[in-house]
């Protein structure tokens, strides 16, 4: 059972996430907070959940802060951003902080479970949306030699794991990708996974990022 602790200030949307979670087998909404102020008092008198889903724009104290919070005192809870919000440096800084995930408002709901499960089972996530932002910068040049990431040792990609990174470098959804070149939305996902282990980056946006600047794709 994935615990979580909602942690949204507009009660309809944080009801609708609630009974759509809750609808799923395998999902518990354990605790509901407004800001990230309720979010540490909920934390200090119950047990920790596995995941922490928070907006960002929040009065008291916001999703960044909060973030930063649990990631020095609560480092077992995953974090994971639903915002309205899509610009590339909260996201950055998001990151660096230590979130498992961030997803934009308008994410349907099976992406929305799916990423939650991602989390769950270790893994990070980054909407389609926010990949093809950060995409869009790399592109057009708008970072520069110290955002640059070191190149492993060895990146032994397969035919079919190249031909799937090409499709995400070019916007397609997993399941654009798996109609695309005739594979299941399942064996997508797990090219995608292995991608980003492989290139030793965090979540698909630095994958992408990570394929330009060494010519893995130009």
């Amino acid at each position: 059972m994935i615990k979580i602790l909602l942690v949204e200030d507009h009660m309809v949307v944080r009801n609708g996430i609630k009974l759509l979670l809750e609808s799923q087998d395998g999902f518990e909404v354990v605790g509901e907070a407004s800001n990230g102020m309720e979010a540490l008092d909920y934390l200090k008198n119950n047990p920790a959940p596995n995941i922490v889903l928070t907006d960002i724009s929040m009065d008291e104290m916001d999703g960044l802060k909060l973030l930063q919070i649990l990631h020095k005192e609560y480092d077992s809870i995953k974090v994971v951003i639903l915002s309205m919000l899509n610009q590339i440096n909260y996201v950055l800084e998001a990151f660096e902080y230590g979130l498992m995930g961030y997803l934009v408002k308008n994410v349907g709901y099976n992406e929305l479970l799916f990423a939650l499960n991602h989390i769950a089972n270790g893994g990070r996530y980054m909407s389609e949306e926010i990949s093809m932002l950060l995409l869009h910068q790399v592109r057009s040049g708008q970072y520069n030699g110290k955002d640059r990431m070191k190149l492993p040792i060895d990146v032994d990609l397969s035919e079919r794991e190249l031909e799937v990174l090409k499709l995400i470098a070019e916007g397609y959804t997993n399941i654009e990708i798996a109609d695309k070149i005739f594979l299941s939305k399942r064996t997508v996902e797990g090219h995608r996974q292995n991608l980003i282990e492989k290139a030793g980056v965090k979540n698909t946006a630095h994958l992408v990022k990570f394929a330009f600047e060494h010519g893995i794709l130009n």
